[in-house]
């Protein structure tokens, strides 16, 4: 089952700081900024300064325009970000400080509840095909920056994803939690997101 989130569909939303505005493309059901599973959104970044605090999640940040970040994190890891589609990977409670190489940047920002979900980003420059085996209870998202992507999956739930949307696959219910589905995606400058659910044992 597929969703597609449309540009008109975003919303633009404060930081937590106070110190700029975040497109906000999809967020878990009933997600709020102070309480989500996931959240992906796009931010506009355009002095120096210190990053909102999410203690609890777990943050995955893509350079996708812009001349580069450099984020110098509290406890001495410094991630420099100078590519197109370049990621850091980082705690969301860590104290850290973004500094822009050369003018304003954009970066796509993917966070995930420490309790909820394990996130594996990945990106892709290149005009390729690229095939995931996705378990029943996870979830797939799909971004591009220059084109539209083909998304092919063995439910024939085949569709195309006009440039700048977003796409949220998940296998149709029931099925057992061993299930595996098979997508492929197919563009290029590609943002290739899995959630994986965090089952714990209480």
């Amino acid at each position: 089952m597929h969703t597609v989130f449309t540009p008109e569909n975003f919303n633009t939303i404060p930081w937590k700081n106070g110190l700029g505005h975040t497109t906000e493309l999809a967020i878990s059901e009933g997600g709020n900024l102070d309480d989500f599973d996931w959240r992906l959104s796009i931010a506009s970044v355009v002095n120096d300064g210190d990053f909102s605090n999410f203690s609890g999640y777990q943050r995955n940040l893509v350079l996708i325009d812009g001349e580069g970040l450099t984020l110098e994190h509290r406890n001495g890891d410094i991630d420099e970000l100078t590519n197109l589609l370049d990621i850091a990977r980082f705690d969301g409670s860590s104290k850290t400080h973004g500094c822009l190489i050369n003018g304003a940047i954009k970066d796509f920002n993917i966070m995930t509840n420490q309790l909820s979900f394990s996130p594996e980003v990945n990106c892709y420059i290149e005009q390729q095909g690229v095939t995931i085996e996705l378990l029943a209870d996870n979830l797939l998202f799909a971004y591009s920056l220059t084109d539209n992507m083909i998304v092919n999956t063995s439910e024939n739930e085949d569709c195309t994803v006009p440039v700048g949307h977003l796409i949220k696959y998940q296998p149709t219910p029931p099925l057992p939690s061993n299930h595996l589905s098979v997508i492929t995606i197919t563009g290029k400058n590609m943002i290739i997101i899995e959630l994986i659910p965090i089952h714990i044992k209480k």
